[in-house]
């Protein structure tokens, strides 16, 4: 798997995860006159798209955040929310080159929305990921190093664990790290630990890095004990111990996970390789 494939999967799980967090929020411009019956049937329309999106209807709700946005350019919450699903698109299996990821698109909408509402820290959030996954990272890291610091973000485990990744892509370990560890304090927030065991894997500490593993993996929420790309990495690092046996079992539940997925057929080929030897 690619560095930019692994990142993808990541970035899509942290992206997901700040949805809730967007549908709480009241990010949209009030306007007056004539102007606010167009605001209410922009408002209307993002409601559809988010109704559409957690029904499993990421297209149509494309289409109702696009709609969002043509009746009201400055709706920062359709904005943001059409960046997202631009971002979920652009998945593991496809990467940055399916035919549905539309990167620069995903990027644009995210500096509009911010643009369009200066408060929208997720919009500020989701910009750096999306700098993360074009390899952009110092430009990520200045994005997401302010809102690490904002008492106002009530997510601000995101920012760290963006943060950090963003640093650990760009080879500063010792300061990612700490970034990183900062996010975990989050408890369900397992993509920090799967980003923290990455980066004690690059500096050859193999075991922190199964620690962290394991620990994203226990994590009770379904999202984190189904993330099969952990399943996987946790595979390598025992299989690097010489815990062969273990790791063949992390193998054969990352393939039972998505066995269609290009992940689950890496993963299949590496139980069968290690139930041979």
């Amino acid at each position: 798997m690619s560095r930019r494939s692994r990142i993808a999967r990541v970035v899509q799980a942290a992206v997901v995860s700040s949805l809730s967090v967007l549908v709480a929020s009241g990010c949209v411009n009030k306007q007056a006159g004539g102007a606010q019956s167009v605001e209410r049937q922009s408002q209307a329309e993002f409601d559809l798209a988010r109704d559409s999106f957690h029904k499993g209807d990421p297209r149509g709700a494309l289409d109702h955040a696009r709609k969002a946005i043509e009746l009201d350019d400055g709706n920062a919450k359709a904005l943001y929310f059409a960046s997202v699903i631009h971002a979920f698109f652009c998945d593991l299996d496809q990467g940055l080159e399916g035919p549905d990821c539309k990167i620069d698109e995903a990027e644009q909408l995210a500096r509009r929305a911010v643009k369009a509402d200066g408060n929208l820290r997720d919009g500020k959030n989701l910009l750096g990921q999306i700098l993360i996954l074009r390899g952009h990272y110092a430009e990520a890291a200045k994005v997401l190093e302010p809102l690490t610091k904002d008492p106002a973000y009530a997510s601000s485990h995101l920012a760290w664990g963006n943060y950090g990744w963003a640093l650990v892509q760009d080879g500063k370990l010792d300061e990612g790290i700490v970034a990183l560890q900062n996010s975990t304090v989050e408890p369900k927030f397992c993509v920090g630990h799967y980003r923290l065991a990455s980066a004690f894997e690059k500096k050859g500490d193999l075991a922190r890095a199964e620690a962290e593993l394991t620990q994203a993996l226990t994590t009770e929420v379904p999202e984190c004990q189904s993330l099969q790309d952990a399943w996987e990495a946790r595979g390598n690092v025992r299989q690097r111990l010489g815990r062969t046996s273990e790791a063949g079992a992390d193998y054969a539940k990352c393939a039972e996970l998505g066995p269609r997925s290009k992940t689950g057929q890496r993963c299949a080929a590496k139980s069968r390789s290690v139930a041979g030897t």
